[in-house]
């Protein structure tokens, strides 16, 4: 009669045997034209220059006046259109305080 041995698994039912954990995975057609439109080459990083910190300066308005700015300035521009007017007064920069009264003409049209 021939002698039967009894094997003892000893890894983990979930994780691959001994054997088989060294081999590559055999690719099939599908994968290897995926992988193919998948190939990118390394971009170089660019350093960004360091930001300048900002602070809050936050303005009250009723809700006639921002309803106007916002028709003034145009869609998703309020914030960037008080700003530039409240550093345009500041500076007494009078060509981009024109230039912002123009926009705002062509916006309440």
């Amino acid at each position: 009669m021939p002698e039967f041995t009894r094997t003892v698994q000893t890894t983990k039912p979930d994780s691959a045997p001994a054997e088989k954990a060294g081999k590559p995975k055999k690719a099939n057609a599908r994968d290897m034209v995926r992988e193919a439109g998948k190939v990118k080459k390394a971009k170089a990083k660019k350093e960004k220059p360091p930001r300048e910190e900002q602070v809050v300066f936050a303005f009250r308005f009723s809700e006639s006046d921002r309803a106007t700015i916002h028709t003034a300035a145009g869609p998703a521009k309020a914030t960037k259109f008080v700003r530039a007017a409240a550093l345009a007064a500041a500076n007494a920069d009078h060509k981009a305080f024109d230039a912002l009264v123009t926009q705002a003409k062509a916006n309440l049209k």
